[in-house]
């Protein structure tokens, strides 16, 4: 592979792991499963290595994921609140254990094995006993304020169980919602002719950040505590240590772990933890291992990403055979043609499977699915089940391949397949399947997250011809919602209001909801960033859009495509003529930090901390770190080996720091 073939799959690369992190981060709807996308990382940081020029500081091989949304207040953790690597087999698991005993120069290593959660991370301060705070992790720096909804949870004690509290701890967990509490509101929706939630950590990650604190304490919401985030004045030798004494406070923990003495142990144990799982009121997707050790862990430390003593392994989808029904296809936003398999329903990850991806006509082919045969479908935590594989044994006479439609099946418009792509599109951008989908996400939480425009309200939308593009959103009036099933007086009012309240939505949002290819959550905010209105944005060239960091050539491209296209033009016109006006970025708020606002920029090979830990530091006390040097750069930190930016920085006066003055300025008391 040359650069510029290493180039365009890191752009493809980023912008794939982009999408996936929107979805599973802001819409709790994740398409892949854990080892695919990691999969993606994997590759994506092979690249960047090889590649060092293409490396960024702002690449989604170093972020965490970010759940934050519009209308909560965000608040810094005081220490960062990173993810856990992966990994999916006893070799790798075995591996882990080598890397720590050559860490800690020592082969007589302890472990603590807890079940893995399936739920919505969370970190709860309390400040002498008293719960003052929690918040999400967010994009591990800063988070949502989640604290009038998680007070509501029945298990957690507003004052911790002991008349010597710590006087501020912060303590991490996950919040999640019990099979039996899932299932009753699913049955009361059902009932109510409404759509059910797809999964427990969907409904769980909805319910925290809803702003109506009354619709949140109509589901029972429950939590665990498993980690030690930051603590005043308490000195603990264990994580055993650590989850006794969270139990002596009152706080729920996880209901069975393992402190064990090695990696044979640590295996024996997740085997345990396999079988006896189902028993679990909670969703659990596989086992953490964790150095029992604090000053071990401390001393093995940390990536920019996640901690080194600790792992997550993953157990493997559930699959199960059933019956293939019929072969169904779903026409998205973009007009891609999906095939959907039909099942007899079986019971599969803990729910009703009755639907699977059938990814595309060439994967369609590639295993010859046929309506009636018996099919394996695996399905791992959240996502969507997919068709493995076809049980041949058991295909009944008379099973014909399937004929992929050479027309769309929603507007009878003949089908394209773009050069270079295996999908088969819709060309047709009044198709009314695109327009309910495209609507759908720039309604989506990801985007202008409009309260009250969910997938059935659309469907009604678009079926009664009330909204045949994202312009006649705005068109809405309160008479036309009242004609909908099921829409009272109070409902359509507070769909009216969202609908105006999302004329001012944050540039990025607006950005991400126009749905240009490529562009994911991520890439919309650096392009608010540097273009700070539509106009900006409309009237800027390739070679500009290229300049941006995060921008590569195959985005650009979109970008422009979609904005010289007359009717995305004219849609852009059409909105702000009916009042779409986009607000700058909201101010975080929070505890402040010394490098508060100052903007850095690193260079060459920093003595004793990687350049991915510097960032989390930088970021972690309030500052940012870009990719480029500017006017607006305040420092340019600089190791061995400066490049080009030192140069540019001496040029514009900008000030040149080292690592060691870095530590000062974060620690100024040690200085």
């Amino acid at each position: 592979m040359d650069f510029e073939a290493a180039r365009r799959r890191v752009e493809e690369l980023r912008s794939t792991i982009e999408e996936h992190d929107r979805l599973y981060f802001q819409e709790a709807k994740p398409r892949i499963p854990d080892q695919d996308y990691d999969d993606l990382k994997t590759e994506l940081i092979r690249l960047e290595t090889v590649w060092p020029d293409l490396a960024r500081n702002d690449s989604p091989s170093l972020r965490v994921g970010d759940d934050r949304r519009p209308g909560f207040k965000t608040w810094r953790h005081r220490v960062p609140m990173q993810s856990l690597l992966n990994t999916y087999s006893e070799d790798e698991m075995r591996a882990f254990h080598q890397r720590l005993v050559r860490a800690a120069e020592r082969d007589d290593l302890q472990y603590v094995v807890e079940p893995k959660i399936d739920g919505v991370a969370v970190s709860l301060t309390y400040e002498g006993g008293r719960l003052v705070r929690a918040v999400t992790r967010g994009n591990g720096i800063e988070g949502d304020d989640i604290t009038e909804n998680v007070r509501g949870i029945r298990t957690l004690p507003a004052v911790l169980r002991t008349e010597v509290p710590p006087g501020i701890i912060e303590i991490r967990g996950e919040i999640y919602m019990t099979t039996e509490e899932f299932q009753r509101i699913n049955r009361q929706r059902e009932e109510a002719g409404q759509e059910g939630f797809a999964n427990p950590r969907n409904l769980t990650s909805g319910t925290v950040k809803l702003l109506d604190r009354t619709e949140v304490a109509k589901r029972q919401l429950a939590i665990v505590l498993y980690g030690l985030g930051y603590a005043e004045g308490l000195r603990l030798g264990t994580q055993d240590a650590f989850l006794r004494l969270v139990r002596e406070w009152g706080l729920p923990t996880v209901e069975k772990t393992w402190v064990v003495d090695g990696i044979d142990e640590v295996w024996a144990a997740i085997e345990e933890l396999d079988a006896m799982r189902e028993g679990f009121a909670y969703a659990t997707d596989g086992a953490v291992v964790k150095l029992n050790s604090i000053a071990a862990q401390q001393a093995i430390g940390a990536t920019a990403k996640a901690p080194r003593w600790a792992i997550a392994y993953k157990f493997a989808a559930e699959r199960a055979e059933t019956v293939m029904r019929d072969i169904s296809i779903q026409v998205g936003r973009t007009g891609v043609l999906t095939p959907v398999a039909e099942l007899e329903p079986v019971r599969l990850a803990g729910t009703t499977v009755s639907r699977a991806t059938l990814h595309n006509a060439q994967e369609l082919a590639r295993k010859d699915v046929r309506v009636g045969d018996t099919v394996v479908v695996e399905k791992a935590g959240e996502i969507i089940p997919a068709v493995i594989e076809v049980n041949l044994d058991r295909r009944p006479t008379g099973a014909v391949p399937f004929e992929f439609p050479k027309e769309c099946p929603v507007c009878a418009t003949p089908t394209i397949q773009v050069e270079g792509e295996v999908a088969r599109r819709c060309p047709n951008l009044d198709c009314p399947a695109q327009v309910r989908r495209r609507v759908g996400h720039f309604a989506s939480k990801g985007s202008l997250d409009i309260d009250g425009l969910g997938e059935a309200v659309v469907d009604q939308l678009v079926s009664r011809k009330l909204v045949n593009s994202l312009s006649d959103l705005y068109r809405l009036t309160r008479e036309d919602l009242l004609s909908l099933d099921k829409f009272a007086e109070k409902s359509a009012d507070n769909l009216v209001q969202a609908l105006e309240v999302s004329k001012t939505a944050e540039l990025r949002r607006i950005i991400h909801g126009l749905g240009i290819p490529h562009i994911g959550a991520a890439t919309a905010g650096d392009l608010a960033r540097a273009f700070p209105s539509l106009d900006l944005l409309l009237a800027a060239t390739h070679d500009a859009l290229v300049e941006v960091e995060g921008i590569g050539e195959k985005s650009a491209e979109a970008i422009r495509a979609f904005f010289d296209q007359d009717t995305n033009r004219t849609l852009l016109d059409e909105l702000r003529h009916l009042g779409l006006n986009p607000s700058a970025p909201e101010a975080s708020s929070g505890t402040g930090g010394v490098l508060d606002g100052k903007v850095f920029v690193m260079t060459g090979t920093l003595p004793s901390m990687t350049r991915n830990e510097a960032k989390v530091m930088i970021e972690a006390a309030g500052g940012k770190v870009t990719g480029s040097v500017s006017k607006k750069t305040d420092y340019l930190l600089a190791g061995e080996s400066a490049g080009s930016k030192l140069t540019k920085a001496e040029k514009l006066g900008v000030s040149v720091v080292e690592e060691a003055e870095l530590r000062a300025m974060l620690d100024p008391d040690r200085a």
